[in-house]
Order: structure tokens, then C-alpha cells, then sequence
């Protein structure tokens, strides 16, 4: 199938709008009419406000009724594509599944759908077992794995890569298979087009390894993408990781996310040094969704170092953006990050995107300017969309460190802030990058003294943004069907 290519929305359903996936169409429809070529709905399932805002599905099948039903997603699917999330690692400790495992035991006939502790370390020799575990990469420090007393005379030690409500599934298992397939038989029947393949890196685990994207999870996705287009959908894979395993992913799967561009705009635009961004953006994956903001904090992992292999920044610049970050935040972020806030992310800073630029509204559009330019489809987060502030009331009420950047904004809280002259810019530039031929053509990439350009060209239609760091100004030229249009990122502002 064929995705659109033009800028996206990420989004609850509970939390831009009124509170359920008809009104977030209503919104579509209404106030943001025209802006978006396709919606990642964040997870909808039962429950969506479960302990990890969605991502712990009790039931992965079905939509939450307090946001509606499946036809209120199909019906979104009418006028743009629908994105939905794939969670293929896990699912709740809650799910009728593993409270039957609970009840039954061994004799449940749920029990080879979840992953053990003896599953995957087999060897008696304790000593040898618990080297193997200290080799398996973390991306939280919660414990690996968490006991349940199962049929009321057994403890089990199961696989909670996430947290202990987290319980990991065999997706190797006949039922692991055939319970991702029930998903994506959902999925088709609703006009989901993209899927997001959640946590997948940690899908596969083998003894003596990390169990992060081992050779088996690369073929593990193969074939999952595989049974996805089959049913005429596409697969997105979300991996932190160095961007070097970025980019043998993205030669094996449909699309990866852009990981490594949001900290190093942040980087370009706060040492207004562009060379580690234009080495980047000159090997980048082409098949990739980029994004500056999501419902998670701003990666750090995906620019860094990993074992012997260098990062695209080194540590002390890694360093130094996270500091100007909480310099720029006025210390919120500090409150929503590391230790603070029972923040689980080992590699994430919890802050909007536009607190981390001191809430600049040029380097705001600036970054923006860049992600539009740069390849992949373009996604905006609903509180990057409206250059939401960091909520420190949301983060105070439920100390999650996330939640800086999970406001609730409802469709008069959209209506105020479309009004706002750095909205109505980005709006602006969403429409640039929608209606340009030139987007769908090739890409190239050159900085010299200072100055940035990002090229497109289909035929005779161009594309150009220029970006001078001696004066931090930009300049856009477009040339569409014989027309050119020049506009500077300080006129989007008014």
C-alpha cells in the first residue's frame, strides 16, 4: 500500500480534544482541516490509562469504550491514514490470559504465551545464569524479571522487560503467533494502514546474548512486516539504539523512526555548529518517520556512543545538551528526569520540545524547518503542534516524569493556541512540506562556513531550506510547477 507523503499527528485520543476518538476527528475536520496526511493514535486499547498510559493493553483487540469503538477508528481512516501501536512485546499482568496462568499454572492453556525466567536460561549453574543475565541490555532499571505465586503453590520468576505489570509474551510460541495475529486482524478490519511495532527489539530472547535485537529479532520483524503487508498494511519499527543499528534496520523492515535527529537539532541549533546534523542527515535511512517530540522524552541514546563504536556526538557534547536543556526548562525537566519523578527511562530527557529551545519562537520554527527538510515522513507530536509548555501542574498530580509532555488540551485549548503567532507558523510550514512535489523526489545535503543547505528536487520542481548559523537566519525556497515561492522563517512568524 501506499502511505501519504506529508506530515503526520501523534496523539492520544483522551487528551487532544474532548475525550474520545470522535472528537479528536472533529478536531481533524475542523479547526486542523487539511493539516495532517495520516494520525498515529496512540494506544486506544483497554484500558488506555492503565500503568504505562496505554502501552499495558489488557486488551490489545479492543478499544477502550470510554474513547469509543473500532468504527470511530475506521471512520478516521476515511480521511487520513491511521497509525496504531503493535505493543509485541508484552501485555498486562490483568489480561484474562495471564490470570488464568495465575489460577492454573502449568495446566492454563495460556501458559506457553508467556516468557519465564527457565525459559530462556536453561543452564543448573547459577553462577554461569546470573553472568548471562548481568550481558542483557536495560532500557529501565526495574528488576528483569518478577515473581507470581502461581496456582497458589509455585513462584515464578516471569519476564517483565518493562515493568512487573509488564508481562513478556513468547512471540515464538503457536499463541504468541497467533495472538499478534489477532491484532492484526483487528487492525485490517478498522483502516489501520501503519503499524507501529512497539518495544520489538526486546521481542527475542537467546541465553549468552543481549536480547536486543538479536539475527532472530531481525527475522522476527521480517516476518511479522511480511503478514502485515499481506494484509495490505505497513510496519514502523521503534528502536533506541546507535544509530548504526538504525540503519541495518531500516534495510531489512519497511520504516524506522529518525531517533538521532532530535537531539542533534537541539545540538546544531545550541552550538549553531551543523556539521554533526549534515553528517548525519548525508547516511541517514531514507525509509524513516522523523520526529522532534513524542509521547516519550527526547532520546539521547540514539546520538551516543555504544561499546567501541563512536556516536554521531561524543560525550561531553552529550553532556552539555542535556545541561542547556534544563538551563532552557528553568530546571523543569531536571524535575521529570533521571531519578526525579519516578522516571523509568535510562536514556530520555522529560521536557516539550519548546522548553528545551527556552520556548525561542524562531529556533523553534527552525528546528521544525529542519525536520520538514530532512527525509522521512514528518511527524508532530499534539503538544509540539501547539508549542505546548512543560505541564508542571499534570507532573506534580501523578509524579511521571512523562507527563511534562502528556498535557490534556481540549478542542477550546486548541482553538486558543492555533491562534498563537509561532502555531501559526508551524502551520504554515506543515502546509509547505504537504503541498511541495519536490518532497517526493531526491534528497542531498552540504554545509560550508556556517551555512546549512537541505535539497530536494522532482524534475523541475526544487525545494531548498538554507540556514546561516553566523546570523541564525533561514531562508526557504520553493519552485512548484513553475511558480517559486521565497519566504524566511522570521516572516512565518508575523
Amino acid at each position: 500500500m501506499s502511505i501519504s507523503n506529508g506530515v503526520q499527528l501523534i496523539t492520544y485520543a483522551d487528551r487532544l480534544g474532548d475525550g474520545s476518538i470522535e472528537s479528536l476527528n472533529s478536531l481533524l475536520n475542523g479547526p486542523l482541516a487539511g493539516l495532517f496526511k495520516g494520525v498515529h493514535l496512540l494506544p486506544f486499547y483497554y484500558p488506555y490509562d492503565g500503568e504505562d498510559a496505554g502501552f499495558d493493553p489488557i486488551d490489545h483487540t479492543s478499544v477502550d469504550k470510554r474513547l469509543g469503538d473500532w468504527s470511530h477508528v475506521k471512520k478516521m481512516g476515511e480521511s487520513v491514514d491511521i497509525m496504531a501501536d503493535l505493543i509485541v512485546n508484552h501485555m498486562s499482568a490483568q489480561s484474562k490470559q495471564f490470570r488464568d496462568v495465575l489460577e492454573k499454572g502449568r495446566e492454563s492453556a495460556y501458559w506457553p504465551l508467556f516468557l519465564t525466567k527457565q525459559d530462556v536460561f536453561t543452564d543448573t549453574d547459577e553462577t554461569k545464569t546470573n553472568e548471562q543475565i548481568a550481558n542483557v541490555f536495560r532500557p529501565r532499571p526495574t528488576p528483569f524479571f518478577s515473581d507470581y505465586e502461581v496456582a497458589g503453590s509455585e513462584t515464578v520468576p516471569f519476564w517483565t522487560t518493562f515493568t512487573s505489570n509488564q508481562i513478556d509474551i513468547d512471540v515464538e510460541s503457536d499463541l504468541g503467533k497467533e495472538y499478534l495475529s489477532s491484532i492484526l486482524t483487528s487492525f485490517t478490519e478498522s483502516n489501520v494502514d501503519l503499524i507501529r511495532l512497539d518495544a520489538a527489539g526486546y521481542a527475542i530472547k537467546r541465553a549468552g546474548s543481549n536480547c536486543f535485537m538479536l539475527e532472530e529479532t531481525f527475522a522476527f520483524i521480517e516476518e511479522l512486516s511480511k503478514r502485515a503487508r499481506s494484509m495490505d498494511m505497513q510496519c514502523l519499527v521503534e528502536i533506541h539504539s546507535h544509530y548504526q543499528t538504525q540503519i541495518d534496520i531500516a534495510e531489512r523492515c519497511d520504516s524506522v523512526y529518525d531517533f538521532a535527529l532530535p537531539p542533534l537539532v537541539l545540538h546544531t541549533l545550541f552550538t549553531q555548529d551543523a556539521s554533526a546534523l549534515a553528517h548525519w542527515l548525508s547516511i541517514s535511512p531514507r525509509n524513516c518517520f522523523t520526529v522532534l517530540d513524542t509521547h516519550d522524552g527526547i532520546g539521547i541514546v540514539d546520538v551516543g556512543a555504544s561499546g567501541d563504536k563512536p556516536g554521531l556526538l561524543d560525550n561531553a557534547s552529550i553532556d552539555a545538551l542535556v545541561e542547556q536543556i534544563h538551563v532552557n526548562s528553568k530546571e523543569e525537566s531536571r524535575k521529570a528526569t533521571g531519578a526525579a519523578a519516578n522516571n523509568v527511562d535510562l536514556y530520555q530527557v522529560n521536557c516539550t520540545y519548546y522548553d528545551a529551545l527556552g520556548k525561542d519562537d524562531l529556533n523553534y520554527l527552525l528546528a521544525r524547518a529542519i525536520q520538514f527538510f530532512s527525509p522521512g515522513i514528518p511527524q508532530v507530536y499534539y503538544g509540539g503542534l501547539l508549542a505546548a509548555d512543560n505541564d508542571m501542574e499534570l507532573l506534580a498530580k501523578t509524579n511521571v516524569g512523562r507527563d511534562i509532555n502528556r498535557p490534556y488540551l481540549s478542542t477550546a485549548d486548541v482553538e486558543a493556541a492555533i491562534e498563537k503567532p509561532v502555531v501559526k507558523g508551524l502551520i504554515e510550514l506543515i502546509k509547505i512540506r504537504n503541498d511541495s512535489n519536490a518532497f517526493n523526489g531526491d534528497f542531498s545535503v552540504s554545509y560550508n562556513d556556517k551555512l546549512l543547505a537541505l535539497n530536494w528536487a522532482h524534475h523541475s520542481d526544487t525545494a531548498c531550506l538554507e540556514i546561516d548559523f553566523n546570523t541564525m537566519s533561514a531562508v526557504i525556497d520553493i519552485t512548484d510547477a513553475g511558480k517559486s515561492t521565497t519566504i524566511t522563517t522570521s516572516e512565518l512568524l508575523g
